[in-house]
């Protein structure tokens, strides 16, 4: 079973503030527990929504709308990404359970989401 885990961005990772060295070697220790484990298929920070672009649909049928970055609700928006490859949800939980405070400062709020998966295709002709 596939599952994101969804880091929330801060006021500190949307002004580019990277974490403290403390930090980033819990966050490493982390990633290198998940690793070992064989459950990590990815795992990615993002640059800060001032360098992203948002394509919305407002009106059925019409063009998109486009609007640069930043956007300004700082809590709606992602700063990284961890993608599991787990047995189940309590597993998934677990492992979430365990990454430290991904912003530091009390800031961390992680979401955790299961990926849909397409079924197999056979190539049968």
């Amino acid at each position: 079973m596939l599952f994101m885990l969804i880091v929330k961005a801060s006021k500190n990772s949307e002004a580019g503030k990277l974490p403290s060295s403390e930090l980033m070697e819990a966050m490493d220790k982390y990633n290198e527990d998940l690793v070992k484990a064989g459950v990590r298929v990815m795992a990615k920070g993002l640059h800060p929504s001032s360098n992203g672009i948002r394509i919305s649909y407002p009106i059925p049928g019409e063009n998109p709308v486009v609007t640069e970055g930043p956007f300004t609700e700082s809590k709606e928006l992602i700063a990284g990404f961890i993608l599991i490859d787990v047995n189940s949800k309590e597993e998934a939980i677990e492992w979430a359970m365990r990454m430290p405070d991904p912003q530091g400062h009390g800031e961390g709020q992680i979401e955790l989401r299961q990926v849909f998966e397409a079924p197999v295709q056979t190539n049968k002709q």
